[in-house]
Parts: structure tokens; C-alpha cells; sequence
């Protein structure tokens, strides 16, 4: 053949690459085949099975070299196309794992098309259009899915079918009886709470927790203006594998700004400059971390009986990790020596023998008149013999003691006798309180008892009180009401948000309220005088069986004239992953685990299905209200966890044992991380996938949104948008950030701060952002990416005539977001003030 030279790579080429993409095929088709086979096992969709050998029919004719791999592969993608419009509609994400990794496939087999027999030009231009106008139209689907599309409005839910059991109140004897308000002391009289403004003086803004503050200089118009002004650093950061997430909302009243670090160290800075005036470093060591290192908060009061030059006129209290309640002079930083024991008192009096990190307060205290009330994180799924849930009072001057709550000792008010102790076990408050001071009330979201998923031997005093609200007279430390959420709760429903106090709108009238965020996703809202319910509550029939089917409520209460956050129930087709490998594994994962909805009792021979997750819903950040115009803003988790119990014999040949037993090995699974918590002193321990997450990819097995923000009129009583809340752009396979600037709806822990002109800071996301929102329209106008992970609440507050934005990037060690140590100020140039 002269004058033309044959190409020895190109040769070469041809002979191996359709032999590579057919063992790719032949990789992917096997696990493909074999587990679709096993789905229809099991009850599953019956795509996987044909679509596996597809592919490997495929493999066999790229290895023959055969035309015949074009056309197999062309009908297996049909047929898959066709499927994934069939049962997922136009829903972008969903689309991900079903069309993605066949669209890839696609394109290798077409490589292969030049070097396999009897390939014409003609076949070859005929696909590649139809591949063409594919892509074309699949992505103009996933644009507007993943991007465009992702803000919705949605309408209230309409009410269930009343059923024969439903009350309004809960099953009878869950609420209490009222009692009148409390009478004032001459010295509380005195004594004038403050209100957000130029200052923040409480974890909510004030201890009515509404988190809105009336400023209204930074606003639609000027929000994309804003700058960081300055950034404190407070040096607390996990030197070993310590976990640390500090959450910390500060406080600020007249010029200064007081912030608390992971480990309890206490600093004011100058609120305009962010320069430091003293720290004051309780030493706390790093062995009495318990779920993490965080400070939630601190408490601010000022002493109306003494002289303002007076020390700790003023003063700023905090709950340290090591159980410590620490009294410090707002000036000076100095302890203030009339409060306890030199300004400290020990909460661990009367709690009895216990492990560093398992009795380790992370809130701030609640005060309420001239009472601190406090309570602990007790760390969950250790023993039956956990240190108890008291609920304590203290003088905010002098420390005493003024009363105790527990609830094993009705008849007891103070600290338990010589010997004794509060009754172990009983139902904790991990989170914040919220308070009144013109009714004397507190309210406590409950946690639940000491080992979540198992109640055999609870007392009826904790099967009372467990996940509900209870108001306590706080002169006395009596139950004036209480109002349970989850009845028997044995799915970790703790309430984990601070209520809310507002004048909610009725048809006769504002009536002073309580609005309570929850893990479940619904939001319970009471008369806060009297527990009475605002809202018709529903008692609704729940699944039944598990381990405990004689001990489970036949049912629980379920808000119906009122949004809620409850997503529809999973379904097989709800399952997610990077490819159809992980969302066939997912697939075949859900129809082997037990699954009734919402209150899926807890199971031993099978895994079970928790959704939402006990991460809600709402959890700790609570929700935010523009009282003005009467909206409330909540964001919110959708993701659901994949637990088991776990026999007893089987947890104690793994060695998993409580953080009290002196051979505790965290490494063995006990820890508040691991993924089988003991539960010992019960039959059962508890495997947890949080999130349910796939194994090696790490991503999880319920397609997105994970998370959402929404808007709700109290007026009116309806959704006003809601929309995934989270960008993709720090979440990814393997733990590699995509970097996509999509909302896809992440996970989010951490609440947000209305202001008067309209807009909502947050942070929260795991996208490590800080962001405003319209109110009004739930669009993004503005947002400033963080050093570290940002599950904390901001807050607002005016210092030299300035609007300024504060918000701690501490990270998160559960959330997976980076650790930091900063706190961060924001606001208008200067020159536009």
C-alpha cells in the first residue's frame, strides 16, 4: 500500500479499549444482576436485574468486538431512561444516581464504536445526534430541578379523618391543671428583663427565645454590602482527637460582648471593635467533653438591688462541661465572691458518682426574676444508671439553692438528704429553657429517660414528663402544666428546640403562647399560662409491635390546623446514591428493614426505619418570629436514621460497655459517635446509622433535600414558601467537596435571627456559609463563606450607631464541617451608614 503508513498505537488502541470497557461492564453488570435478582427477592423493583444484564450482554459483544454492544447497550439505556421518567419524574436529584452513571456508560460504549466489526459512518452519526439531543434535554431537567426550581411554596395541610380516640389534650393524665401566676417578691418586682435592640442580652435574643431583633439598617437594598469588620479568635481547639462543635451564641449589653469558647473560657470583647477587655479561663479539661466540646451560651444579670459601681453588680454566668455554674463580674471578669463558693457552685451535688463527660452541661442557664435555672446534657445510649435529669433553681446573687425538681421525689424540693441522691435515670434538659417572668414560668423541652430506645422499667413519673413541655412555677420549682409530644418515646424525640413565647393570633384575640419546635417535625403551640392547646391536636393511631408492643402507645398526638414539617413516607423508590450500585444497595436495605411511617417501633431481628431521624425535624436551633408581622421562620432536617437493637449477649461479646465501667473502650462502639451504643443495665444495646449514610461513598440512602427552610404565616395559618436549605458545594462522594453552588438541601444544625427590615441571618448549612433571606420570598440576597463550620445561631445588635451581624464558626465534629475557633462580625461600610 504505497504512500499510506499504518498507525501502530492506533492498532493497538483498537484492540484493547473495547476489551477494558467491556471489563467495566462486566464490574458493574455482576453486583448489578445478582442484586437486582435479591431485590425482587424481596419484594423490590424489578429494573435491576435486566438492567445488569444489559450491561454484561453488552460486555460480551464489546469482547467479540461485535456490533451487536452497540445496539444491546442503546436498549438497555432506552429502557432506563424510560424507567427513571416512569418513577421519578423530572425530579433532577433523583435522577442523579439513575441516569448519571448509564449516561458514562453510554459514552464508553460509543468510544468503542470505531473499533468494533462492520461499523458504518452512517450508524455512527445516527447515534451520536441521539446522544446529543439526550444531553441536551436531560440537563436543561436537571437545571431547572436542582437550581431553579428549587423554591416552592406549599399550602397547609388539610386535617386527617378524626378517629375515635382523638382528644385534643393527649391521652388522659398528660396534662396537668394550671395554676395561677406567680406572686412577685418586692426584689423581682424591681427587676426589669432587656430587650433585643442596640443590645442581645439571652441566648434567643431574650428568654422568650423569639430570636428578632427591631434593627432595621442593614436591609434589602444594602444587604449585598456588608463586610467583616472584625474577628475574634479565642485559641480553643481540639489538640488530639477531641471532639469539639462550639455553638455558642454570645450575649451583648451596653458595650460589651461577652463569647464563650468550646471549653468554657469566658471573654468580653468591645462590641464595636472586637477588641478583648478580660478572659476568664475556668480550666476545664478536655476528659470532661461529652457528646462535644461546646458552650452554648451564657446568662446575663444585673442585681437591681446593688450599687452599679458595686462588683458583679452586673454579671455573666455559665455552666461549664465539668458541671461548674460560674458567677463573673461583667467589668472585671473577676468571680463573684458572694455567689457560692467564691463565685462557683458544684452541680454536681447530689448527682452521686459519675464518669468525666457524662453529667457536662452545654447550655446556658435560663433565668427567670432573680432564679438560674439549670439542667445537663447526660450523655445518651450509656446506662440505665445514668446521672439524673434534675432540674435545679438558683439564686442569681448568692447561689443558694432555692429548689430542685425531680421528678422520681415529688415530695422533695431541695437538695436529696445526707446519703442520697436525685433519682438516676429520670428525663433531662439538655437544651435551653425559655422563660416569663411577668407569669413566674419556665419551660422545659424534656428530654427523654436515661437509654432511648428501651423503656421496660421507666417509672411513671418519666413516662409522664419524657419528650413533653413542663412549665415549673419558678419561686416554687413545681409543675404548674406540662404537655407531652411522644408518648413511651423510644425513638429519641427529645425536644431539642427552646419554645418560643409570643402572642399567637386567634379567632378571639393574641393569646400569650408557646410555640415548640420538634424533632418529629411539628410544631406544638399552647395557651403558656395554662398548657392548653391553641392548635387542634390529634390523637392519631401509630404503628404497633417491636419489643415493647404491650408498653407502646396505641397512639400519638399530631398537630392538624397547623404546617408541619413531615415529609410524605419513604418509599423504595425514595433511595439515593452516586450510582445505581449504592441506590440498589439502599434499595435492598429498605425492603429488609421494618418500616410503618412515622413511630416505626424499635426491632431486634430486623433494622428498622426512623424518619424523621432524631435529628429532626427541628432540633436545637429552634425556630425565629418577626412578631410584627407575625412570621415564623424554621429550618429543618429530612433525613431519617437506620437503627437495631442489638441483644445484650452480642454487645457484651463486642466488648461495648458504658462510659462508667472502668474497662470503657470508645473505640469498642460506646461512644456518643460510635455506631452501637451500650444501653446497659436493659436487653438491649442500639446500632445507629445516623442519616443513613451508604458505606464507602459515604453518601446517604434518601434522595435530597436533606434539609429545608420555610416561612409560615401565624395569621393565616399557611406555608408561605419552603425550600431546600444547603448548597452541595462542601458535600460530595467519598468526602470530596463537589463544589457545586447548587441547593441540594444539606443537613443543618444551628438556628437564625429575623431583623425588623425583612431578612433572616442563618448559618447552620454544612456548606460553611452565612447567608441572608427575604422573609417575605425565601430568596437568597446575600451570603459570605466562613473560615469554619457555622452551627451556631447568629445574632444582632448595634453598638457606636452601627447594625452589626455576630456569628461563632466553631464547626461541627457530628456535621463533619471544619473546626474552628472564631467569632465573626459583620456590617455596612462606614460610609453608608
Amino acid at each position: 500500500m504505497s504512500g499510506i503508513a499504518k498507525n501502530p498505537s492506533h492498532s493497538r488502541t483498537r484492540s484493547w479499549w473495547p476489551i477494558a470497557v467491556a471489563i467495566l461492564l462486566v464490574l458493574f453488570g455482576i453486583p448489578i444482576a445478582v442484586g437486582g435478582v435479591y431485590l425482587i427477592v424481596l419484594g423490590g423493583s424489578w429494573y435491576y436485574f435486566p438492567a445488569g444484564m444489559g450491561l454484561l450482554i453488552t460486555a460480551y459483544f464489546l469482547m467479540r468486538r461485535s456490533e451487536a454492544a452497540l445496539w444491546v447497550y442503546l436498549a438497555t439505556f432506552v429502557i432506563t431512561v424510560a424507567w427513571a421518567f416512569w418513577e421519578a419524574g423530572l425530579n433532577g436529584w433523583a435522577q442523579v444516581p439513575r441516569l448519571v452513571a448509564p449516561t458514562v456508560v453510554l459514552l464508553l460504549v460509543l468510544s468503542t464504536v470505531p473499533t468494533l466489526n462492520q461499523s458504518s459512518k452512517k450508524l455512527r452519526t445516527i447515534v451520536t445526534s441521539i446522544t446529543l439531543a439526550f444531553f441536551a434535554v436531560g440537563g436543561a431537567v436537571l437545571a431547572i430541578n436542582t437550581g431553579i426550581g428549587s423554591l416552592s411554596a406549599q399550602e397547609a395541610p388539610s386535617a386527617p379523618p378524626q378517629q375515635d380516640d382523638a382528644q385534643s389534650g393527649g391521652e388522659p393524665g398528660q396534662q396537668s391543671p394550671a395554676v395561677p401566676p406567680v406572686e412577685t417578691t418586692a426584689m423581682q418586682s424591681t427587676y426589669e428583663p432587656l430587650e433585643t435592640g442596640a443590645d442581645w442580652p439571652a441566648y434567643g435574643g431574650t428568654h422568650k427565645a423569639v430570636r428578632y431583633s427591631p434593627l432595621s439598617e442593614i436591609d434589602l437594598d444594602n444587604v449585598g454590602k456588608l463586610e467583616k469588620i472584625w474577628e475574634f479568635r479565642t485559641g480553643d481547639l481540639p489538640q488530639g482527637e477531641e471532639a469539639f462543635g462550639n455553638q455558642n451564641t454570645p450575649i451583648k449589653v451596653g458595650n460589651r460582648l461577652f463569647i464563650c469558647s468550646a471549653l468554657n473560657k469566658v471573654t468580653a470583647l468591645d462590641a464595636a471593635t472586637g477588641t478583648q477587655f478580660w478572659t476568664y479561663d475556668p480550666e476545664v479539661s478536655t476528659d470532661a467533653i461529652g457528646y462535644n466540646a461546646t458552650c452554648r451560651g451564657l446568662a446575663y444579670y444585673k442585681n437591681p438591688a446593688a450599687e452599679s459601681t458595686a462588683l458583679c453588680a452586673a454579671r455573666i454566668v455559665v455552666q461549664t462541661l465539668d458541671a461548674r455554674l460560674i458567677s463573673l463580674d461583667t467589668e472585671t471578669g473577676q468571680t463573684c465572691p458572694d455567689f457560692g463558693n467564691e463565685g462557683v457552685v458544684n452541680l454536681l451535688d447530689g448527682i452521686g458518682d459519675t464518669a468525666p463527660g457524662f453529667y457536662s452541661p452545654t447550655s446556658p442557664p435560663t433565668l427567670v426574676r432573680n432564679i438560674l435555672v439549670v439542667g445537663s446534657q447526660v450523655s445518651d445510649g450509656q446506662t440505665r444508671e445514668a446521672p439524673s435529669g434534675v432540674i435545679r433553681g438558683y439564686n442569681a446573687v448568692t447561689g443558694e439553692l432555692a429548689w430542685a425538681w425531680d421528678m422520681g421525689k415529688p415530695d422533695q424540693s431541695g437538695a436529696p438528704p445526707e446519703g442520697e441522691i436525685y433519682t438516676p435515670g429520670t428525663p433531662n434538659v439538655w437544651t435551653i429553657a425559655s422563660g416569663d417572668d411577668e407569669l413566674g414560668l419556665v419551660y422545659l423541652p424534656m428530654g427523654n429517660s436515661a437509654v432511648d430506645y428501651w423503656g421496660g422499667d421507666r417509672s411513671p413519673e418519666e413516662n409522664t414528663y419524657s419528650t413533653a413541655i413542663v412549665a415549673l412555677n419558678v419561686e416554687t420549682g413545681k409543675v404548674a402544666w406540662h404537655y407531652q409530644t411522644v408518648h413511651y418515646d423510644v425513638w429519641d424525640y427529645d425536644l431539642g428546640g427552646q419554645g418560643s413565647l409570643v402572642d399567637f393570633p386567634t379567632p378571639n384575640g393574641p393569646v400569650p403562647a408557646i410555640i415548640m419546635p420538634s424533632k418529629q417535625a411539628q410544631f406544638y403551640i399552647l395557651n403558656r399560662a395554662t398548657g392548653e392547646p391553641l392548635v387542634n391536636i390529634e390523637e392519631r393511631a401509630a404503628p404497633t409491635g417491636g419489643v415493647e408492643p404491650e408498653r407502646l402507645s396505641p397512639t400519638q398526638p399530631f398537630v392538624t390546623d397547623f404546617p408541619n414539617l413531615l415529609k410524605p413516607e419513604l418509599k423504595e423508590a425514595d433511595m439515593w446514591g452516586a450510582t445505581p450500585i449504592d441506590q440498589l444497595w439502599c434499595r435492598i436495605q429498605f425492603r429488609k428493614a421494618a418500616y410503618d411511617g412515622v413511630y416505626t417501633p424499635p426491632t431486634v431481628d430486623k433494622p428498622w426505619i426512623q424518619f424523621p431521624g432524631y435529628n429532626g425535624g427541628s432540633d436545637w436551633g429552634g425556630i425565629a418570629i418577626d412578631p410584627v408581622n407575625n412570621i415564623m421562620i424554621a429550618n429543618y432536617n429530612n433525613m431519617p436514621n437506620y437503627n437495631q437493637l442489638v441483644p445484650r449477649e452480642e454487645v457484651d461479646r463486642m466488648g461495648v460497655l458504658p462510659i462508667t465501667d472502668p474497662n470503657y473502650n470508645p473505640d469498642a462502639g460506646s461512644g456518643s459517635h460510635g455506631s452501637i451504643n451500650p444501653q446497659a443495665l436493659t436487653p438491649y444495646g442500639i446500632r445507629v446509622n445516623a442519616g443513613w449514610r451508604v458505606p464507602l461513598t459515604g453518601l446517604l440512602c434518601k434522595q435530597p433535600p436533606y434539609g429545608g427552610i420555610t416561612a409560615i404565616d401565624l395569621n393565616t395559618r399557611k406555608v408561605l414558601w419552603d425550600r431546600p436549605f444547603g448548597s452541595a458545594r462542601k458535600n460530595g462522594p467519598f468526602g470530596i467537596p463537589s463544589m457545586l453552588p447548587v441547593d441540594i438541601g444539606t443537613p443543618n444544625n444551628g438556628g437564625g435571627v429575623v431583623t425588623a427590615s425583612g431578612l433572616f441571618f442563618i448559618a447552620a448549612a454544612t456548606d460553611d456559609l452565612i447567608r441572608a433571606v427575604d422573609i417575605k420570598t425565601g430568596k437568597e440576597v446575600w451570603q459570605e463563606t466562613l473560615p469554619a463550620g457555622g452551627q451556631a445561631t447568629p445574632m444582632v445588635y448595634e453598638a457606636n450607631g452601627r447594625q452589626i451581624v455576630v456569628i461563632n464558626a466553631g464547626g461541627h465534629d457530628f456535621m463533619e464541617t471544619p473546626i474552628g475557633d472564631y467569632f465573626i462580625a459583620y456590617a455596612l461600610p462606614k460610609a453608608d451608614n
